[in-house]
């Protein structure tokens, strides 16, 4: 438990990482470098600014038609219609099977948000009943936006990290099997995560601060 005093955050929501079982210094130092490099410890909001070009390019014309695209995505002469890519690229039949979005306007309301991006309504709904369980009073379903608070961005973050496994690797510090799940979704994933040299340069920093 003494590490949880190294860092402001930790020391400020001690009982929040005590209830996860986040509390060894390797595991903290992952969980922070990993962080660190998501999103600089801030929770953000997803950022749907995309050229017409870069839609397609990303999602696929099995997520956005070409017309679509050019409809809503940014050019020299307009501005990215962002909730109406959410509502697209995170919507119909791909999202309703991916990211349990069933009504129109999940896509945008259920957009990513926190410190490690979580999308989707099925995520929404999961973090907060996950959340429930360890006695916090939330509801992000109702109130998405909560996540961009500090310290539900924390239970967010623990959340994503703990329901995913990621804890098990960390604790064998297997930085690459960590950095598979956060950036391509599992370990056994093919090709390097990106942002890898950042990943290891920023989890040796919080090796330091939480030896």
């Amino acid at each position: 438990m003494e590490s949880l005093q190294k860092h402001p955050l930790t020391s400020k929501y001690k009982s929040t990482f005590i209830k996860v079982g986040l509390v060894s210094s390797l595991g903290l130092a992952h969980f922070f470098g990993q962080a660190s490099h998501e999103s600089n410890l801030l929770p953000k909001v997803e950022n749907l600014n995309y050229k017409a070009d870069a839609l397609i390019e990303g999602f696929g014309r099995h997520r956005i038609s070409i017309a679509d695209a050019r409809k809503y995505g940014r050019t020299a002469t307009q501005k990215a219609n962002q909730e109406a890519i959410a509502n697209i690229i995170y919507g119909g039949a791909w999202g309703k099977t991916n990211l349990g979005n069933t009504q129109f306007g999940d896509g945008w309301k259920y957009r990513g948000r926190g410190i490690f991006q979580i999308t989707g309504r099925a995520n929404y709904e999961a973090l907060t009943k996950w959340a429930k369980s360890k006695g916090f009073n939330v509801d992000y379903v109702a109130n998405p936006d909560a996540l961009l608070n500090e310290a539900d961005s924390i239970i967010g973050a623990l959340w994503y990290w703990s329901v995913r496994g990621i804890q098990k690797y960390a604790e064998q510090d297997n930085l690459l099997a960590v950095s598979k799940i956060i950036n391509l979704g599992s370990v056994g994933a093919k090709g390097a995560p990106k942002g890898l040299a950042d990943r290891v340069a920023q989890t040796n920093k919080f090796r330091k601060i939480f030896k």
